[in-house]
């Protein structure tokens, strides 16, 4: 069975583009929708399962335009004590107790 994407309030014969990135698991991890008339960029979509492949390896972040090399955002803690150990670490680059960077290893 084919199905067309219709895009709201828009010609019922015009379909959207769409981009899905499934995991492994089959999980749908991310969406990119396109109209009719844009195409799609390669790069940006390159970016975003690097990303994601790196934040799943790393149990990181990756901030705005984030390309691989460039820093990543750590998880804020969980704890008091882990907070304060975070702010005492000096590798992790922290802006306060719950924003840290640091370059991957």
């Amino acid at each position: 069975m084919v199905k067309l994407m219709v895009m709201p309030e828009e010609s019922d014969t015009t379909t959207a583009r769409c981009v899905f990135v499934i995991d492994g698991k089959q999980v749908v991890r991310a969406m990119i929708y396109y109209p009719f008339t844009t195409g799609r960029n390669m790069n940006e979509i390159l970016r975003l399962i690097r990303a994601l492949q790196t934040a799943d390896q790393h149990g990181v972040e990756t901030g705005a335009n984030w390309q691989p090399g460039d820093k990543v955002i750590l998880y804020p803690p969980l704890t008091q004590d882990s907070a304060q150990d975070r702010v005492e670490d000096t590798s992790a680059g922290c802006k306060d107790w719950y924003f840290c960077e640091k370059y991957l290893d």
